[in-house]
């Protein structure tokens, strides 16, 4: 039976043996090798790219000062905010642009107010923006064993 997947998991396949086709430094390599298959007919349903020896890659986008945290609150406060007031808006409980007007304003002050809090918690631990993902060094193309020696034979005849 097939398990549900969790947050940005795929489905489980069952288990199938499979062989390896090679392995490339870098994704657009492993990607050009399966497309280079399916240009060519091949059932690329039984096909798999897989990202290995993972890292945590950090990239640190900036200084975070007071300012910088509450102009953030403050944009993130203001999406909310237009979204509560569209939907005040179409529930008629008020008019259209009071109800943009004190959304945007309501949604501005309370992300301000919760970036302000995050902030002063840190206690100047983290003074810094960043960006992080997780990023394989190298990408195995595998595919179903009944079907290896079709594909070797597909991507031997491309190579020529």
């Amino acid at each position: 039976m097939t398990r549900l997947a969790g947050r940005g998991e795929l489905p489980a396949r069952p288990p199938v043996e499979q062989v390896s086709l090679g392995s490339y430094p870098t994704y657009a390599e492993a990607q050009q090798v399966v497309d280079c298959l399916a240009d060519h007919h091949f059932e690329v349903g039984t096909t798999q790219i897989i990202g290995s020896d993972l890292r945590l890659v950090e990239q640190i986008t900036g200084r975070l000062t007071w300012p910088r945290a509450l102009l953030s609150g403050a944009a993130s406060g203001a999406w909310f905010g237009v979204f509560v007031g569209l939907l005040l808006g179409v529930l008629r409980t008020i008019g259209f642009v009071r109800a943009m007007t004190l959304g945007l304003a309501w949604g501005v002050l309370f992300g301000m107010a919760f970036a302000a809090a995050g902030y002063a918690l840190t206690g100047g631990r983290r003074d810094f923006t960043s960006r992080s993902a997780t990023v394989p060094s190298r990408f195995e193309v595998l595919v179903a064993v009944g079907y290896g020696e079709r594909a070797r034979t597909v991507l031997e005849g491309a190579a020529r």
